[in-house]
């Protein structure tokens, strides 16, 4: 709103001259041309001759103060640029940080305290393990922490108060490059670049050879689809993928996420978005994504977290609920209902 303010107000100035001048010139040169004709001191053609080039300079004038507020206009949007570029990212590594190496993939939420600004805690007092190679599934309201809690692993945010760990390590004490590495993370929106099939994959894992490449697409039910392209992983897929389907954009993020091979997997409301049949395809290319990985998994739709090794419940910011599919149901609390309510909506 700002800049389009200065934009308006940049030109008002040129513009009124220029309108003052299309206006009142002719006007000025005829009674001083007339006057002079009168005079006998030049001819009338000279005159008409006069108010005709001063028409043809209209033009030129109006586009020079077009230049003028172009280059205003564009010094604002370059004070926005800037003062983005000199911004100084709150999250940095520690002095002294080390590298990690081939982590176990265990998590734990240490007594996990956050919130935005001074609003109220987003997480209060979160505290929860998550073994090495096992899948916990976080569910709850909208608005309950679930991404926030996630957003803490690839540090993302800091905790407030509290720490997360892997492998015993506070993450903090780790470079920001080498412990986002190690992981992936496939959202509810994939977004790919204007680029090939191919190309879109690889990003994950830029020296990857054509054979893992392909390995993966199989891994996730891709295969199929892009050798039916027209020209298989060379197709290039459009601004932000629009010649795929939203299942298919899901499964080519799941296989750039096998391909990058991570210790540590987010899914984040992953299928919430695709009909019945993508969704069936994607839970298919994400088994072999989870085998023997550490993952957290945000879902709504609770027939996708049956199988999970372990289910946290949140709500406004806490843990009031923990355990599998059918210990949840048997206590006949928040996650039961949730359940009921959805098998009903399900049933019609």
């Amino acid at each position: 709103m700002a800049i389009s303010l200065r934009q308006t107000l940049a030109g008002r100035w040129f513009q009124m001259l220029l309108d003052l001048f299309e206006t009142a010139g002719p006007a000025v040169v005829f009674a001083a041309g007339g006057w002079l004709v009168i005079g006998g001191h030049v001819g009338l053609g000279t005159v008409i001759a006069f108010v005709t080039v001063l028409r043809r300079l209209y033009q030129p004038a109006s586009q020079l103060a077009g230049v003028h507020v172009d280059v205003v206009t564009s010094y604002a949007y370059f004070e926005r640029i800037f003062s983005v570029l000199d911004l100084r990212p709150a999250i940095v590594d520690e002095p002294g940080a080390a590298p990690l190496r081939e982590p176990r993939g265990e998590l734990e939420f240490r007594n996990v305290s956050f919130s935005y600004g001074r609003r109220d805690e987003a997480l209060a007092h979160v505290n929860l393990v998550v073994p090495g190679g096992k899948t916990v599934a976080i569910v709850g309201a909208s608005g309950a922490g679930k991404s926030t809690l996630v957003a803490l692993v690839p540090r993302l945010y800091d905790p407030t108060e509290g720490a997360v760990l892997l492998d015993g390590r506070d993450i903090r004490t780790m470079p920001l490059k080498s412990l986002r590495s190690h992981i992936a993370v496939v959202l509810q929106e994939t977004y790919l670049f204007n680029a090939s099939i191919l190309d879109n994959l690889r990003y994950a894992r830029p020296e990857a050879t054509d054979a893992e490449v392909e390995a993966a697409a199989r891994a996730a039910h891709m295969h199929d689809v892009i050798s039916g392209l027209p020209a298989g992983y060379r197709t290039v897929v459009g601004e932000r993928g629009y010649r795929l389907s939203g299942g298919e954009r899901q499964r080519v993020a799941i296989a750039r996420a096998i391909l990058k091979d991570p210790s540590i997997l987010i899914l984040d409301e992953a299928t919430s978005a695709l009909d019945s049949a993508s969704e069936a395809l994607v839970q298919a290319a994400m088994t072999p994504l989870l085998a023997g990985r550490t993952s957290l998994v945000i879902a709504h739709r609770l027939s996708t977290v049956i199988r999970a090794d372990l289910i946290v419940v949140l709500d406004k910011g806490r843990i009031v609920e923990r355990g599998t599919h059918l210990e949840l149901l048997r206590q006949r609390g928040v996650y039961a209902d949730y359940h009921s309510r959805q098998a009903l909506a399900a049933a019609g």
